[in-house]
């Protein structure tokens, strides 16, 4: 049996998909997969199992058992394939290639992930909506949206409710009034938020007036006094007919 390892030899074949093992017990254990069989139960929460490998390793969530230690960083994993893996952040090993564009990746899921981004494809389907996604972290994120009882985060001064901490935060700031984070380098005003900021710092700097008015090429730093201006402008052209 021992030799079969060096010759390569595989007697023992499944009848289902024709694939070939050294030793029938572990044709039997693959069989298990057509079969459905899970004789390896499970004794504190009763979950079963095609391997007793699978049990075993099921079973150090219980235990907390973590018998695989980073040489390099001294983290201990329940699974040798997840220590493989980490492995890999400190000798930069990237084995799994695009094949489209040749960026390497640490883990097969995310070469899968990526590969999304050159076919297209958005497995991640909305129940709700039927909008898709190519990441399920952004699936989940929108899924907040359709459902009041998971806004998590709630403002303590009025109540209001938010799917994402980072929007309580900026929230926050329209009661506290004091905490304007960001300020002009020029004058010192401060604002609440950033795009009120850099909206503002285009007063201080004549080059930045970028919109220009076709009509009589007059310059406005924001979009929107150009749209006021060219509504004025059509009015007097309309007057004057």
């Amino acid at each position: 049996m021992h030799e079969r390892i060096h010759t390569g030899e595989k007697p023992f074949q499944c009848s289902q998909c024709e694939k070939t093992f050294p030793r029938s017990g572990d044709l039997k254990s693959h069989e298990r997969i057509h079969t459905g069989e899970k004789p390896y139960h499970c004794s504190h929460c009763e979950k079963s199992f095609t391997q007793f490998g699978s049990l075993k390793m099921h079973k150090r969530i219980h235990s907390g058992e973590k018998p695989y230690h980073c040489s390099k960083c001294g983290i201990a994993f329940s699974r040798l394939n997840v220590l493989k893996m980490h492995e890999r952040i400190h000798t930069g090993e990237k084995p799994y290639h695009c094949s489209q564009c040749g960026k390497s990746f640490r883990q097969l899921t995310g070469l899968k992930r990526h590969m999304q981004m050159h076919s297209g494809e958005k497995s991640n389907t909305c129940s709700h909506c039927g909008k898709s996604f190519l990441r399920l972290s952004t699936l989940k994120s929108h899924e907040h949206i359709h459902t009041y009882k998971e806004k998590l985060y709630q403002c303590s001064s009025c109540g209001k409710r938010f799917t994402q901490l980072e929007a309580l935060i900026m929230h926050d700031r329209t009661h506290t009034g004091g905490d304007k984070t960001y300020h002009c380098s020029q004058c010192g005003k401060r604002f609440n938020w950033l795009r009120h900021l850099n909206k503002h710092e285009r007063i201080h700097t004549q080059e930045e007036k970028t919109y220009h008015c076709s009509q009589c090429g007059k310059t406005f730093s924001q979009s929107e006094d150009l749209k006021s201006h060219e509504k004025i402008e059509r009015l007097c052209s309309d007057l004057s007919f």
